[in-house]
Order: structure tokens, then C-alpha cells, then sequence
């Protein structure tokens, strides 16, 4: 259905991403997207709100859920510019009930270890409303997320008491230790 995204399936960053309102638009969204990625992705769009986790294993073996961020562009999605130019409001811890943060603190768990994650992973959802339930669909998997100042993993490190040198280091150790 309309509206859709489509996108590339091995960019980051939104390169390459279009968020098609009419039929005529999706022959020239997918042509933009194999510029960046032969494997093209078509999702439907949901309204709601989009949150990121971030999650890593500890040097102990455990699997760390980081703060969830809520992410609210300016922008009519989370594109290239809202990234990179500003247009985005970023709020860690996010806005979200207990329940809601426990569920999606969960099933980042469940996914970094069904699939044998390794470093820092991190995990994008949007939560939708059934009522007054909230609903997680997941939206995708970053399995080498942004590292910079302004990226999601730092803000999310930074927010849970952590120091992204210490949280690095210890990354680094587990994976020396259990190869």
C-alpha cells in the first residue's frame, strides 16, 4: 500500500531512501536505491513512534540493553538531512511507559542472541497503538551502527552512566576472551 518506503538493503544512513506517496513515484524510488544496493527493500509505512536500542555483550558474557532512544524528525521521516543537518529531536531515555521499555528491552536481548550478536549492535523499532496497547514492529537491525558524537549508540552509552572508551574496551576483551 501507499505510502510506502522503499530502500536500499546494504546502505546506511538513509542514502538511497524514498518515501513514495504515489504509484508513479516507485519505479524512480527504486532506481535511487540501486545506486546504493542491488537488494532492494519496499516497507510499508507505519505512524507512530520510532525508537533505536543499542545493545552489546559485557566481558562477564552478559548481553547489555543500553537506553532506548526516541527519535522526532522534522522531516517528514528520519532522512538524510534530519541525520546529519539537525532536523531531528533525539530524546535518551525515551519517552515510552515501563512495560513498553521492559518489551522492547527484551526483545533487543532476544535478537542480539537468536542472532549470535557480536559488538555493539543496534536495534530500530516504531511503536504503534492498538487502542491504548503499544505495539512494536520492528523496522530493522543495524549490525554496525554510526559511532560518531551525535550517533545513537554514544548518546545511549552516555545516558546509561557509561563511558563509550570503557564500553569499547570491554567489547573488545570479551571477544579476545571468547573468540
Amino acid at each position: 500500500g501507499l505510502p510506502c518506503f522503499i530502500k536500499p538493503n546494504g546502505a546506511g544512513s538513509s542514502f538511497g531512501v524514498t518515501r513514495c506517496k504515489a504509484e508513479a513515484d516507485i519505479k524512480d524510488a527504486i532506481d535511487k536505491a540501486r545506486e546504493e544496493c542491488d537488494d532492494v527493500m519496499i516497507e510499508a509505512e507505519l505512524k507512530g513512534t520510532e525508537i533505536a536500542n543499542g545493545v552489546y555483550k559485557k566481558l562477564n558474557g552478559e548481553v547489555y540493553v543500553l537506553p532506548i532512544t526516541e527519535v522526532v524528525s522534522e522531516n517528514e521521516f528520519f532522512d538524510y538531512g534530519a541525520k546529519y543537518n539537525g532536523q531531528v529531536e533525539e530524546i535518551t531515555p525515551a519517552r515510552l511507559s515501563d512495560d513498553t521499555t521492559s518489551r522492547v528491552k527484551a526483545l533487543t536481548k532476544a535478537i542480539y542472541t537468536i542472532l549470535g550478536g557480536s559488538g555493539i549492535m543496534r536495534v530500530d523499532y516504531i511503536i504503534t497503538k492498538d487502542g491504548e496497547k503499544d505495539i512494536i514492529n520492528l523496522l530493522e537491525i543495524n549490525a554496525t551502527p554510526g559511532m560518531t558524537a551525535t550517533s545513537f549508540i554514544p548518546q545511549e552509552v552516555r545516558a546509561a552512566g557509561l563511558d563509550i572508551k570503557d564500553v569499547l574496551t570491554e567489547i573488545i576483551e570479551e571477544k579476545i576472551q571468547r573468540p
